[in-house]
Protein backbone atom coordinates (compact mmCIF):
# COMPACT_ATOMS: atom_id res chain seq x y z
CA UNK A 1 0.00 0.00 0.00
CA UNK A 2 1.08 3.34 -0.54
CA UNK A 3 2.66 4.62 2.77
CA UNK A 4 0.18 8.34 2.38
CA UNK A 5 -2.78 5.74 2.09
CA UNK A 6 -0.86 3.51 5.05
CA UNK A 7 -0.69 6.48 7.05
CA UNK A 8 -4.36 7.97 6.67
CA UNK A 9 -5.78 4.58 7.01
CA UNK A 10 -3.43 4.23 10.75
CA UNK A 11 -4.64 7.70 11.52
CA UNK A 12 -8.87 6.18 11.12
CA UNK A 13 -8.20 3.34 13.10
CA UNK A 14 -6.15 5.52 16.01
CA UNK A 15 -3.21 4.20 15.64
CA UNK A 16 -0.96 7.11 16.30
CA UNK A 17 2.04 6.07 16.92
CA UNK A 18 1.90 3.81 13.60
CA UNK A 19 0.71 6.90 11.41
CA UNK A 20 3.36 9.23 13.30
CA UNK A 21 6.17 6.46 12.15
CA UNK A 22 4.69 6.19 8.09
CA UNK A 23 4.48 9.93 8.17
CA UNK A 24 7.93 10.24 9.37
CA UNK A 25 9.27 7.94 6.90
CA UNK A 26 7.39 9.83 4.49
CA UNK A 27 9.43 13.28 4.76
CA UNK A 28 12.83 12.05 5.54
CA UNK A 29 12.60 10.17 2.16
CA UNK A 30 10.77 12.98 0.15
CA UNK A 31 11.52 16.27 2.73
CA UNK A 32 10.49 18.72 -0.43
CA UNK A 33 6.95 17.32 -0.93
CA UNK A 34 5.03 19.00 1.20
CA UNK A 35 2.43 16.03 1.39
CA UNK A 36 4.24 14.16 4.50
CA UNK A 37 4.26 17.45 6.57
CA UNK A 38 0.69 18.17 6.28
CA UNK A 39 -0.22 14.32 7.08
CA UNK A 40 1.64 14.51 10.28
CA UNK A 41 -0.16 18.40 10.57
CA UNK A 42 -3.15 16.15 10.57
CA UNK A 43 -2.49 13.33 13.24
CA UNK A 44 -0.87 16.50 15.53
CA UNK A 45 -3.92 18.37 15.10
CA UNK A 46 -5.97 14.91 15.65
CA UNK A 47 -4.24 14.10 18.70
CA UNK A 48 -4.47 17.85 20.22
CA UNK A 49 -1.29 19.41 19.61
CA UNK A 50 -2.53 22.02 17.59
CA UNK A 51 0.64 24.24 18.01
CA UNK A 52 3.18 21.84 16.66
CA UNK A 53 0.69 20.79 14.27
CA UNK A 54 0.68 24.44 13.08
CA UNK A 55 4.11 24.48 12.43
CA UNK A 56 3.84 21.46 10.46
CA UNK A 57 1.63 23.12 7.75
CA UNK A 58 3.59 25.97 7.99
CA UNK A 59 6.52 24.32 6.75
CA UNK A 60 4.17 22.52 3.86
CA UNK A 61 3.57 26.12 2.98
CA UNK A 62 6.76 27.12 2.73
CA UNK A 63 7.56 24.24 0.38
CA UNK A 64 4.82 24.94 -1.75
CA UNK A 65 2.78 28.15 -1.40
CA UNK A 66 0.20 26.84 -3.31
CA UNK A 67 -0.64 24.09 -1.10
CA UNK A 68 -3.96 24.12 -0.32
CA UNK A 69 -4.90 21.17 1.45
CA UNK A 70 -2.34 22.89 4.00
CA UNK A 71 -4.24 26.31 4.21
CA UNK A 72 -7.48 23.95 4.44
CA UNK A 73 -5.79 22.34 7.65
CA UNK A 74 -4.62 25.44 8.96
CA UNK A 75 -8.11 26.75 8.94
CA UNK A 76 -9.57 23.64 10.85
CA UNK A 77 -7.26 24.12 13.41
CA UNK A 78 -7.75 27.52 14.46
CA UNK A 79 -11.50 27.26 14.18
CA UNK A 80 -11.48 24.61 16.67
CA UNK A 81 -9.29 27.41 19.06
CA UNK A 82 -12.13 29.72 18.03
CA UNK A 83 -10.13 31.81 16.24
CA UNK A 84 -12.49 32.17 13.71
CA UNK A 85 -11.27 35.48 11.48
CA UNK A 86 -7.90 33.35 11.41
CA UNK A 87 -9.58 30.30 10.01
CA UNK A 88 -11.78 32.67 7.50
CA UNK A 89 -8.60 33.64 6.47
CA UNK A 90 -7.48 29.96 5.53
CA UNK A 91 -9.93 28.59 4.54
CA UNK A 92 -10.59 31.31 1.78
CA UNK A 93 -6.52 31.22 1.03
CA UNK A 94 -7.26 27.39 0.17
CA UNK A 95 -10.34 28.48 -2.41
CA UNK A 96 -8.18 30.54 -4.04
CA UNK A 97 -5.28 27.92 -4.23
CA UNK A 98 -7.83 26.07 -5.86
CA UNK A 99 -9.58 23.84 -3.35
CA UNK A 100 -12.92 23.56 -4.52
CA UNK A 101 -13.98 21.00 -1.77
CA UNK A 102 -17.84 20.60 -0.09
CA UNK A 103 -16.17 21.00 3.15
CA UNK A 104 -13.47 24.01 2.44
CA UNK A 105 -17.05 26.14 1.71
CA UNK A 106 -19.03 24.92 4.49
CA UNK A 107 -15.98 25.70 7.20
CA UNK A 108 -16.03 29.02 5.63
CA UNK A 109 -19.33 29.83 5.74
CA UNK A 110 -19.74 28.32 9.35
CA UNK A 111 -16.39 30.73 10.54
CA UNK A 112 -18.24 33.75 8.69
CA UNK A 113 -21.32 32.18 11.24
CA UNK A 114 -19.29 32.19 14.35
CA UNK A 115 -17.94 35.59 13.64
CA UNK A 116 -22.06 36.98 13.16
CA UNK A 117 -21.53 37.67 9.54
CA UNK A 118 -24.25 35.05 8.44
CA UNK A 119 -24.87 36.99 5.01
CA UNK A 120 -21.31 36.64 4.21
CA UNK A 121 -21.48 32.88 4.83
CA UNK A 122 -24.56 32.12 2.54
CA UNK A 123 -22.58 31.93 -1.15
CA UNK A 124 -20.32 29.61 0.63
CA UNK A 125 -23.22 27.10 2.48
CA UNK A 126 -24.96 27.56 -0.97
CA UNK A 127 -22.04 26.13 -2.51
CA UNK A 128 -21.50 23.71 -0.36
CA UNK A 129 -24.58 21.93 -1.13
CA UNK A 130 -23.98 22.41 -4.55
CA UNK A 131 -21.02 20.16 -4.50
CA UNK A 132 -22.53 17.72 -1.70
CA UNK A 133 -25.90 17.33 -1.86
CA UNK A 134 -25.76 14.56 0.89
CA UNK A 135 -24.48 17.02 3.55
CA UNK A 136 -27.87 17.45 5.76
CA UNK A 137 -25.84 20.02 8.18
CA UNK A 138 -24.97 22.16 5.54
CA UNK A 139 -28.55 22.27 3.93
CA UNK A 140 -29.27 22.94 7.75
CA UNK A 141 -26.78 25.94 8.54
CA UNK A 142 -27.31 27.55 4.79
CA UNK A 143 -31.38 27.53 5.86
CA UNK A 144 -30.33 29.49 9.05
CA UNK A 145 -28.88 31.91 7.28
CA UNK A 146 -31.58 32.33 4.45
CA UNK A 147 -34.11 32.36 7.53
CA UNK A 148 -31.48 35.19 9.22
CA UNK A 149 -32.08 37.43 5.71
CA UNK A 150 -35.93 36.91 5.81
CA UNK A 151 -35.88 34.81 2.64
CA UNK A 152 -38.36 32.26 4.19
CA UNK A 153 -39.53 30.22 1.65
CA UNK A 154 -35.68 29.38 0.38
CA UNK A 155 -35.32 28.71 4.11
CA UNK A 156 -37.71 26.31 4.34
CA UNK A 157 -36.72 24.29 1.14
CA UNK A 158 -33.25 23.91 3.06
CA UNK A 159 -35.00 22.48 6.29
CA UNK A 160 -36.99 19.77 4.26
CA UNK A 161 -33.99 18.88 2.85
CA UNK A 162 -32.09 18.36 5.52
CA UNK A 163 -34.90 16.30 6.87
CA UNK A 164 -34.88 14.46 4.09
CA UNK A 165 -31.07 13.96 4.55
CA UNK A 166 -31.43 13.25 8.34
CA UNK A 167 -35.17 12.22 9.43
CA UNK A 168 -33.76 12.25 12.99
CA UNK A 169 -32.78 16.44 13.07
CA UNK A 170 -35.37 17.50 15.38
CA UNK A 171 -33.54 21.39 15.31
CA UNK A 172 -34.39 21.03 11.46
CA UNK A 173 -38.09 20.16 12.28
CA UNK A 174 -38.05 22.74 14.88
CA UNK A 175 -36.59 25.61 12.51
CA UNK A 176 -39.35 24.41 10.38
CA UNK A 177 -41.63 25.27 12.87
CA UNK A 178 -40.89 29.20 13.20
CA UNK A 179 -40.84 29.33 9.52
CA UNK A 180 -44.46 27.96 8.87
CA UNK A 181 -45.25 30.09 12.00
CA UNK A 182 -43.73 33.28 10.23
CA UNK A 183 -45.91 32.60 7.45
CA UNK A 184 -48.95 32.16 9.62
CA UNK A 185 -49.91 28.17 9.13
CA UNK A 186 -50.19 27.46 12.44
CA UNK A 187 -51.24 24.12 11.46
CA UNK A 188 -48.29 22.82 9.59
CA UNK A 189 -46.06 24.79 12.11
CA UNK A 190 -47.39 22.46 15.18
CA UNK A 191 -46.95 19.70 13.32
CA UNK A 192 -43.49 20.17 12.99
CA UNK A 193 -42.88 21.13 16.74
CA UNK A 194 -44.61 17.27 17.26
CA UNK A 195 -41.81 16.28 15.23
CA UNK A 196 -39.14 18.33 16.66
CA UNK A 197 -40.37 16.67 20.17
CA UNK A 198 -40.96 13.20 18.65
CA UNK A 199 -37.63 12.66 17.67
CA UNK A 200 -36.13 15.00 20.93
CA UNK A 201 -38.57 15.38 23.59
CA UNK A 202 -36.17 17.50 25.75
CA UNK A 203 -36.61 20.19 23.01
CA UNK A 204 -37.26 23.04 24.99
CA UNK A 205 -37.53 25.73 22.19
CA UNK A 206 -39.78 22.99 20.31
CA UNK A 207 -41.92 22.85 23.61
CA UNK A 208 -42.28 26.45 24.02
CA UNK A 209 -43.09 26.62 20.43
CA UNK A 210 -45.83 23.78 20.67
CA UNK A 211 -47.69 25.66 23.62
CA UNK A 212 -47.76 28.89 22.25
CA UNK A 213 -49.59 27.72 19.74
CA UNK A 214 -52.11 26.04 21.89
CA UNK A 215 -52.26 28.75 24.42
Amino acid sequence: MDKNLQGIQYMQEGKWEEAAKVFTEMIEATPKDPIGYINFGNLLAAMGDSDRALQFFQKAIELDENTASAYYSMGNVYYEQEQFQQATNMFEKAMKKGLESSDNYFMLGMSFIALEQPRLALPYLQRCTELNDQDGEAFFQYGLCLANEQYIDEAILQFNKTVELDPEHADAYYNLGVAYGYKENGEKALQMFNQALEVDPDHILASHGKKLLES
